[in-house]
């Protein structure tokens, strides 16, 4: 009769299906999907399957969760200001502006701080700025040709917007996907929304969950807020807590107040909420730097 060895970490060195031990001679290899067990070949795998088929997909869940609350606890790169290198505020299109030649989010701070210097072009990558939407689209465009990520995704809110085109969402869709592909977090992000909505594509909320997943872990902060938005209307308000504690800890406001309400409602306790105002707050400190206080102070 086969029999399941339990083997947390991977390590047995036999077979779970024949217990054949491993040797130069007989090459054992993982389970793939949950590293509990070893196999000798793939015909073991197969007649495993059934019996193993429970552990498995328990323990596959588990490493999936594990990963998901690990990864992503810091901000992605694009929310950094690439002048200063402090993270941008949020919501960032307060805080910031986008250059469509360079594909940059430039913080206030430093845009100010570059024309009291007298620079009126590009903090960043000293390209003038663009006269009007057509000028923009061409630069965007031009970036696009170049297979740039960020590039693609812009021209897929733009399409998805209507600015400066006719508004063509199944373009967009088209355009996230290759960005996406090729390595745009945000990209990911609009692809969860998209399939959470049903805009543009046929409405499916599992697939949209995924996309938020893959931003999450890649620290897109909004589609971490989503995670728990998620998991909070199916009651699953420990996962909730989990993921607004995450996205708190980066600077989100609105994850702070899910959390409260968590507490109001006695389903977190006084010190999670209070961890969670804690690294808030640590994390908007970060923000801050005497360029960004005087651009607020001036309304710039």
């Amino acid at each position: 009769m086969s029999r399941c060895i339990a083997v947390d970490d991977g390590s047995a060195g036999v077979c779970a299906n024949c217990g054949k031990t491993g040797s130069d001679t007989v090459k054992l290899r993982n389970c793939t999907a949950c590293r509990l067990v070893k196999y000798c070949g793939v015909d073991c795998q197969r007649a495993h399957r059934k019996q193993h088929k429970k552990a498995c997909k328990q323990r596959a869940a588990e490493l999936k969760d594990e990963q998901l609350y690990s990864q992503g606890l810091e901000r992605a790169a694009g929310d950094f200001c690439p002048i200063c290198t402090l993270p941008i505020p949020l919501p960032m299109y307060e805080h910031s502006f986008f250059k469509a030649c360079c594909m940059k989010q430039i913080c206030k701070g430093c845009a100010m701080a570059a024309q009291k210097r007298g620079m009126f072009d590009c903090a960043f990558c000293r390209t003038p700025l663009p006269d009007n939407d057509a000028d923009m689209l061409a630069m965007v465009r031009a970036r696009v040709g170049k297979k740039d990520p960020e590039s693609i995704n812009h021209l897929g809110e733009i399409f998805n917007v209507g600015l400066g085109l006719q508004k063509d969402v199944r373009k967009a869709i088209k355009l996230w996907k290759e960005a996406a592909e090729l390595g745009s977090v945000r990209a990911l992000f609009n692809l969860g929304r998209a399939y959470d909505t049903g805009e543009g594509v046929q409405q499916d909320k599992a697939k949209g969950a995924e996309f938020y997943k893959k931003a999450a872990m890649q620290g897109h902060v909004e589609s971490r807020l989503n995670l728990g938005c998620i998991e909070a209307e199916k009651d699953n308000y420990n996962r909730a807590f989990k993921h607004w504690l995450i996205s708190a800890k980066m600077g989100h406001e609105d994850s702070v107040e899910n959390i409260k309400r968590l507490f109001m409602g006695g389903v977190a306790t006084k010190e999670q909420h209070a961890g969670a105002l804690k690294g808030y707050q640590d994390a908007v400190d970060e923000t801050k730097s005497h360029d960004r206080d005087e651009a607020k102070r001036l309304g710039f």
